[in-house]
C-alpha cells in the first residue's frame, strides 16, 4: 500500500516539472535507519531539509515522508534546480552536518534519479500550493 500510494506521489511530482526541467535532477532517496536511531535521524533529516530550502536556491523541493507501516523506512523527494545546484547542496555545512551525523545510524540507501513524465506541468503544482 505504501509502495502504491508513493509511486502516486512520486507520478503527480513527476509530472510536474516546468520549462527548466531538463536540467534539474529529480531522485527520491530511500533510507532505512535502525530503530534505536530513529528519533535522532528524524531531529537530523529535518534540520537539514528546511535548512536547505531556506538558504540554497537550487534545492527546489526536500520532501520527507516516513512510511505509515514501518517507521524505520524514511523516503525523501529530492527536487534540484540542476547538477551544479544538487552539487553545491552537497558541499553545504548544513548537509554536511547531516551527513556526517548520521553515517551510524542509517542501515540502507539508495538514491535513485527519476526522470519526470511530464516535465511541462511542474509549474501548475507548485502553484497549486501558493492557494
Amino acid at each position: 500500500m505504501v509502495n502504491s500510494q508513493w509511486s502516486m506521489l512520486l507520478l503527480g511530482l513527476m509530472m510536474a516539472a516546468n520549462s527548466f526541467a531538463q536540467n534539474m535532477i529529480v531522485r527520491i532517496a530511500e533510507i532505512e535507519v535502525y530503530p534505536q536511531y530513529q528519533e535522532e535521524y528524524l531531529t537530523f533529516a529535518n534540520e537539514v531539509d528546511r535548512l536547505s530550502m531556506e538558504r540554497e536556491p537550487g534545492v527546489i523541493c526536500l520532501f520527507p515522508m516516513q512510511s505509515a507501516e514501518d517507521s524505520t523506512k524514511i523516503r525523501i523527494l529530492e527536487i534540484y534546480a540542476s547538477e551544479e545546484a544538487y552539487q553545491q547542496h552537497l558541499k553545504t555545512d548544513h548537509f554536511q552536518k547531516y551527513k556526517q551525523g548520521t553515517l551510524h545510524m542509517v542501515k540502507d540507501l539508495k538514491l535513485p534519479v527519476m526522470k519526470p513524465l511530464d516535465p511541462e506541468t511542474m509549474d501548475k503544482i507548485f502553484k497549486k500550493f501558493k492557494r
